[in-house]
């Protein structure tokens, strides 16, 4: 058998790019690793997301060992914090802080994610392993898009969700902003970017 959570769960990973749609997210297991600052010029932004794949992939290969069963390593994703919620309209990316995250099928266990963790850390002794831990996140309901474009350009569709839609629909937050990155920015141009935004909210009051 084969676990790939975008095609096991489209639900969670195929909404469509019109208009926001809501979604009940159930607990999820991630890989996260923690940091602050501008994502494009942080070598440690750029260390900690090294550290997620070669333990994403350590994991993969623990779970394969165990099981005989395989599965896809999960996008990137991110939650994005701030002490200054204007930074992000601002986008003064040295102002935020980031949780970085990979998703883990159910049938994962904690055991093959300590069996991964400790093979990463053997395998890539110069990346942050040692800071990645394993929490399962509960977002609940939450209202989210496909974004195809810029991380820049996302600022407008946000707005219509922080002050239009949400009020509307009498809901507020329920947790810090969460993005999905469906294509490698390495690999495609920026206008081309696929990345789902999602909002995890609550009804107001």
């Amino acid at each position: 058998m084969k676990y790939d959570l975008k095609k096991d769960r489209k639900d969670l990973y195929a909404p469509g790019t019109h208009e926001f749609t809501r979604v009940t997210v159930p607990p999820i297991t991630y890989l996260a690793i923690d940091g602050h600052g501008d994502p494009n010029t942080s070598a440690a932004y750029t260390d900690a997301v090294g550290a997620l794949y070669a333990a994403g992939y350590a994991v993969k290969f623990a779970f394969r060992a165990r099981t005989g069963d395989d599965l896809v390593v999960g996008p990137l994703e991110g939650l994005w914090t701030s002490d200054d919620p204007s930074s992000f309209a601002d986008r003064r990316k040295d102002a935020w802080d980031w949780t970085m995250l990979i998703p883990l099928p159910p049938a994962v266990t904690d055991p093959d994610i300590r069996a991964g963790l400790d093979a990463a850390a053997r395998k890539k002794p110069e990346l942050p392993i040692d800071r990645i831990g394993a929490p399962t996140i509960d977002e609940g309901l939450s209202l989210q898009i496909l974004h195809v474009g810029s991380y820049d350009a996302e600022t407008p569709t946000l707005h219509r969700l922080h002050a239009e839609l949400m009020p509307a629909q009498g809901l507020t937050f329920n947790g810090p902003h969460h993005e999905i990155y469906l294509s490698d920015p390495r690999r495609v141009a920026p206008e081309k970017l696929k990345t789902i935004l999602r909002q995890p909210v609550r009804a107001a009051g």
